[in-house]
């Protein structure tokens, strides 16, 4: 083969591969608002890919990331088709990109079209959404999701307090706009507390956590998320003439709308430098999150004349700004102890000034990435934070290490009770086994209470605190007996007769709750809310449930063996049986009263939401019948690229959970490759392998969906 082809073939490999990777990452972000990456190690992957379709042109994928919009239309939502696409923007991350960019619009431009003005605004991170409103009323509101097609998501957008319903003045007959969908840090920082209070995934940015909110079945939700919105464009308006994009912002903010804050109209090239490094200089005191700033040509005659590409407008970009990144150092690792015994390590810094904080803590995941990275108790560390929000050791600086550095072991005893800790086989953590620790007693309790488990209002973490403290909770069945201390309740500071009626209250009504939010209260490691679900429905009631067999669980397809031994161990426990009699005794409902229903017969609605609520677990997806039996026994199968509407790592759980082997890599023992969008280079292994490709409605028939 001549040295040209071979480049030629090396090139095709890396754009498929980069294709792949960028598409897989673009879902995790846009579309299931849980990204595995930095927005940076994207941005990197994304731009190679560019540089090399740049180059060899011929070898780039028709559906290719670059030329299309990241997200996608979930199925729980009804679709919204835009009349006008909702496009994305290009990035660029230095001046030297910028001047290009201007050159470009300059010369597209020539003389017909002079002086050219641009508009600089800062990029707000969240999501883009549609408002159309009909003789000034809302009657819509969609995500953006791939540009054409997106989500209706109207009743969520009604509860965000700044987004006006009626608008003021004389608007037009109709009126299209579009904004974007944010979460202010203070408000993020009090979700993830909340979130972190109740043993639940913390939300990775206030990105994700707006478009996480804006997506929940349920506008309660969504109301007590405090989201906010600022509107940046108008898509199309009946009746009126606009000619530039300041004088449109100035409109609609008449209108009553919360337009780009802070916009600055630039007349040359330097005032859009330095508009830029004012906003990169102060992005860390801002409200909000940013990560860019975004330069627009601001006449509609001069957009017009530019137009679009299939992915992007010709007439903007957006300058991102790089995560910060400081040097300090790390003083010390301390351990935490989470709701079921898993311990985390935090690293305790020497408090640096970073991203708008001070920052003397971060992250450290767990003990084999403290290994991994070689991190050392007295080393010289470099920190970011993970979306700017959440602080994180990224590695040590090995070369400034002067040998006074002590390496960091797990200890064997838990640091809160003094019991055993051990790490479980083919696990990364470490647990501490004794399940009456004060530390996993206090995020058990809080957890009971949750608003998935019992929910009794008024019990947060500070209440749980202070009934904890006073020796007035040792498990979950006291709670049930704090009405026989109402008195010392009401002699509490800012507790009273008032907060003690209503915390009463609340516990007499969480007895009525269903069986299966009380096994999910219970707080047993791998029993999530949609597993106590399947486990009421098939028992019908907690004692009924706690005599079962583990052979008799493992054989719901279902659970599986890991949650049937995890189940069992907590039941054959002493100390549980005395927990559920007093739980009874006490008047909570044990037994279910609704009809008996068969197993869901398609992918359950927490996989095709792309994840459920955070802190839900997912350990196995869909089923049918409950003597249905294990269809995908003895296959191996082999997921690549984008599924419609579900998440690649619940198909592998769905497909081990039927019997099958979900694996990572093709080879002559594969059965199938379930095969989604850019599926790329597994896909061209199969077809080399001569490998059954089938997509995912064969697959459903395989697994005796239909």
């Amino acid at each position: 083969m001549p040295v040209d082809e071979k480049n030629r073939e090396a090139v095709r490999v890396r754009i498929e591969e980069l294709a792949a990777l960028t598409a897989y990452h673009s879902k995790k972000y846009y579309v299931e608002d849980d990204p595995e990456i930095t927005d940076g190690e994207y941005d990197a992957l994304y731009g190679e890919l560019k540089r090399l379709e740049a180059v060899w042109p011929e070898l780039r994928p028709d559906n290719s990331p670059t030329a299309r919009v990241g997200g996608e239309a979930l199925p729980e939502f009804r679709k919204v088709t835009h009349e006008v696409q909702m496009l994305s923007l290009n990035d660029i991350f230095n001046l030297e990109e910028l001047d290009a960019f201007d050159a470009r619009v300059r010369q597209a431009l020539g003389d017909d079209i002079q002086p050219v003005v641009f508009v600089v605004e800062k990029k707000i991170d969240g999501l883009s959404v549609s408002l159309e409103y009909e003789n000034g009323v809302l009657i819509r509101g969609s995500t953006r999701g791939d540009g054409f097609t997106g989500e209706d998501v109207t009743e969520n957008l009604r509860t965000i307090g700044a987004l006006p319903k009626i608008l003021n003045g004389n608007p037009p007959r109709y009126l299209e706009v579009r904004g974007e969908v944010y979460l202010p840090k203070s408000d993020f920082e009090l979700l993830n507390e909340t979130q972190q209070s109740l043993c639940l995934k913390l939300f990775a940015n206030p990105r994700n956590a707006a478009a996480g909110s804006l997506r929940q079945l349920d506008p309660k939700i969504t109301a007590s998320r405090r989201l906010n919105i600022f509107v940046f464009n108008v898509q199309r308006v009946d009746g009126y003439d606009l000619t530039s994009h300041a004088q449109s912002l100035k409109w609609l903010e008449s209108l009553g709308f919360p337009v780009s804050p802070d916009f600055r109209v630039c007349g040359a090239p330097d005032e859009v430098r330095e508009v830029i490094g004012e906003i990169e200089r102060r992005r860390f005191e801002f409200p909000y999150d940013i990560d860019g700033a975004v330069v627009k040509v601001d006449g509609f005659a001069a957009r017009e004349a530019l137009g679009q590409t299939v992915k992007a407008p010709k007439w903007a970009v957006a300058f991102k700004y790089p995560a910060e990144i400081k040097e300090t150092i790390l003083l010390d690792i301390t351990l935490n102890v989470g709701r079921t015994g898993v311990i985390t390590p935090n690293a305790v810094l020497d408090p640096v000034r970073l991203a708008g904080s001070t920052v003397g803590k971060a992250t450290l995941h767990n003990f084999d990435q403290i290994r991994e990275k070689d991190i050392r108790i007295g080393d010289r560390v470099l920190v970011r934070k993970a979306g700017d929000i959440i602080p994180e050791v990224i590695a040590p600086v090995k070369e400034k290490r002067d040998g006074s550095e002590a390496e960091f072991f797990m200890p064997s005893a838990c640091p809160v009770c003094g019991e055993q800790i051990v790490r479980v086989e083919g696990e990364a953590a470490f647990r501490c086994q004794n399940r009456a620790c004060p530390a996993q007693l206090y995020r058990g309790i809080v957890h009971f209470a949750s608003r998935d488990a019992m929910n009794i209002e008024g019990m947060g973490g500070a209440i749980v605190e202070m009934l904890i403290e006073r020796g007035f909770i040792r498990d979950a069945a006291d709670i049930y007996a704090l009405a026989s201390r109402r008195a010392e309740l009401e002699a509490i500071d800012r507790m009273g007769i008032k907060s003690t009626d209503n915390l009463l209250n609340a516990i007499e009504v969480s007895k009525r709750n269903p069986p299966e939010r009380l096994l999910f209260g219970l707080g047993i490691r791998l029993v999530g809310s949609r597993v106590a679900r399947l486990l009421i429905n098939r028992f019908r009631s907690i004692p009924a449930l706690r005599s079962a067999p583990c052979e008799e669980l493992s054989a719901i397809p279902e659970i599986g063996d890991k949650i049937a031994a995890s189940l069992r161990a907590y039941m054959d426990e002493p100390r549980t049986g005395d927990l559920l009699s007093r739980l009874e005794a006490a008047g909570v409902r044990m037994e279910s009263t609704t009809v008996n229903a068969p197993y869901n017969t398609s992918v359950s609605e927490d996989i095709l939401s792309g994840g459920a609520s955070p802190g839900t677990d997912i350990n196995a997806a869909g089923g049918d019948a409950a003597e249905r039996g294990q269809p995908l026994a003895g296959l191996t199968f082999v997921v690549t690229g984008a599924l419609p509407g579900v998440n690649r790592r619940d198909i592998e759980a769905e497909i081990e959970a039927l019997g099958g082997k979900a694996a990572g890599s093709v080879s002559k023992k594969t059965n199938y490759v379930l095969a989604g969008e850019d599926a790329g280079s597994k896909l061209n292994k199969a077809i080399e392998l001569g490998i059954d490709i089938i997509d995912y409605e064969a697959y459903k028939k395989i697994a005796k969906y239909e």
